[in-house]
């Protein structure tokens, strides 16, 4: 027997909520794994920039040797639009750099962090202007942290002189300022929820 369509329609509006908070939960780990990526580059710099370096060196030649063989494992080269073999030859060619800049790839790690940071801050301006548009008033606060973030992101990205101890304490900053952010964020998602699905103005209907 075929659902009603108000059933059908009803179902995703439901999961909005879950939705929701899954993906602020999400932000809140990654702010949460910031934090202590940004302790241990304040106790162990030194030590923490070569782990990254062989980290990251070993991730780019393992995901290239991937593509690569899954290039020529699934007929790779009769697909007109498969780019497995440039993208894993790139990959392991950006893994052997990593290792052999080593130490240096610091400079590297503080460009990519500052994009990455402003990258979120971004992501939570925009949540704010959509928030602000259906009248959820936890838009500000949202807004306030992503400025802040903002700001971090760019110092980071643009300090040349910026050090490893100074970067982590940077991390350390805008993990607690997100989480704090996405924190107040599902707080309010009962609201959001309520306003997108326009139960606030069936309840009051005066409004």
């Amino acid at each position: 027997m075929a659902k009603p369509k108000s059933e059908i329609i009803k179902r995703p509006i439901e999961q909005v909520g879950g939705d929701l908070k899954a993906t602020a939960w999400g932000s809140i780990f990654g702010s949460l794994a910031l934090v202590i990526l940004g302790v241990l580059c304040i106790v162990w710099p030194d030590t923490i920039v070569k782990i990254l370096a062989y980290l990251l060196g070993a991730f780019f030649i393992i995901k290239g040797a991937y593509d690569i063989i899954n290039y020529y494992m699934n007929g790779g080269q009769r697909d007109f639009f498969n780019n497995g073999l440039l993208s894993g030859v790139v990959a392991v060619l950006i893994g052997i750099a990593a290792l052999l800049i080593g130490e240096n790839i610091a400079s590297i790690f503080r460009v990519v962090l500052g994009i990455l940071i402003i990258y979120e801050s971004l992501v939570r301006i925009n949540t704010a202007t959509k928030l602000a548009s259906v009248g959820v008033n936890s838009w500000r606060y949202i807004l306030v942290v992503a400025l802040i973030m903002m700001v971090l992101g760019i110092f980071v990205t643009f300090n040349t002189g910026a050090v490893v101890t100074m970067i982590g304490w940077v991390m350390i900053a805008t993990g607690i300022i997100g989480i704090v952010g996405d924190a107040v964020f599902i707080s309010h998602v009962n609201t959001v929820v309520d306003t997108l699905t326009g139960k606030d103005s069936k309840n009051n209907p005066s409004k």
